[in-house]
């Protein structure tokens, strides 16, 4: 009894102190740093070097030939360089006779590319959407001539198009003396070949995007419309096209662009002349061709930029829009 009482009447210990820091040695603090200095000098060159090689090699490029735009210059020295205001831009639209064929001719690419190979592109990706076998062969080759070079499309085109040896002349009897049929030199047939060859490579792009969003459709979809009784057309019309709506926004955007910065596959060809001109063709012959025009060149691609923020701006708004919703 007189333990317990004596136990109860005792004060509490008191809390005995932290030990004090040693000498030299910092106490705690309220966080630590997760990045050492030789981390942050790391993370920073990582990230700085793109950066800078970022906007040295595309802003600076881009706002300096928007600059030469209204300048004379014919490369040689900084000296050279004489200020003319909007003179290049009144010849290229008044007295040059090849701008407006040329953008007459990325218009044609345009309407090409939208109208054979998009629809093609649809119709291969839902028939391998199905699951049928060896669905990832046709995938790979169809896409085939997407990762492959334009340069090379451009060569091997050349090889079905050669008059002598040609596939196509060969086939329809178009390869003997007197029958020959210049698919390249040709400036009422020219234009139409390489669209051929650009619609080849551009209908394996088509599938694969429009195959990523048959991907993303609802399976319920489908059932519930196959439960109402729908058929397969009507299944597709009404149900699963009308859900590809944001894959045929990027199918556009993505064919708009295609259809202007079309460049390779012409010059392989025929280096753009003989009514396959193109405004990228004017860009590079204006720049580095023999007259070395660069004011004049850097106005022709000034145009060429304005047109393509003309559709790259309402989409970027769109999807910005979009994701603010979200």
């Amino acid at each position: 009894m007189s333990t317990d009482t004596s136990t109860a009447e005792m004060p509490e210990a008191a809390v005995a102190p932290p030990p004090a820091p040693a000498p030299g040695k910092r106490g705690p603090r309220g966080h630590r740093r997760l990045l050492t200095r030789r981390d942050r000098f790391t993370l920073g060159l990582m990230a700085g070097v793109p950066t800078i090689l970022h906007i040295a090699l595309v802003w600076v490029t881009a706002l300096a030939s928007v600059a030469l735009a209204f300048t004379t210059w014919d490369g040689i020295g900084f000296d050279s360089i004489r200020w003319v205001g909007l003179q290049n831009f009144r010849e290229l639209f008044t007295q040059n006779p090849q701008f407006w064929p040329a953008v007459q001719h990325n218009v044609i690419w345009f309407v090409v590319l939208i109208l054979i190979p998009t629809p093609l592109g649809l119709f291969l990706a839902v028939q391998l959407d199905k699951k049928i076998r060896f669905s990832r062969v046709y995938q790979t080759a169809f896409f085939l001539p997407v990762v492959v070079s334009m340069a090379c499309i451009g060569f091997v085109w050349q090889l079905v198009y050669n008059p002598d040896t040609g596939l196509i002349n060969s086939l329809i009897g178009a390869n003997k003396p007197g029958h020959y049929i210049d698919w390249i030199g040709d400036p009422h047939l020219n234009l139409w070949a390489i669209l051929i060859a650009a619609s080849w490579r551009h209908t394996g792009y088509m599938m694969i995007l429009y195959l990523a969003g048959l991907k993303g459709v609802d399976p319920s979809l489908r059932e519930a419309s196959s439960l109402d009784g729908a058929d397969e057309w009507q299944t597709f019309k009404n149900v699963i096209f009308p859900t590809l709506r944001p894959t045929n926004t990027i199918v556009l955007v993505v064919t708009i662009i295609e259809s202007l910065r079309a460049f390779d596959l012409v010059y392989v060809f025929n280096g753009g002349a003989q009514g396959t001109e193109l405004l990228s063709i004017l860009v590079t012959d204006n720049i580095i061709g023999e007259s070395s025009r660069i004011g004049y060149g850097s106005a022709i691609a000034v145009v060429l930029l304005l047109i393509s923020l003309v559709v790259i701006i309402p989409y970027l708004v769109s999807t910005f829009r979009k994701e603010r919703r979200a």
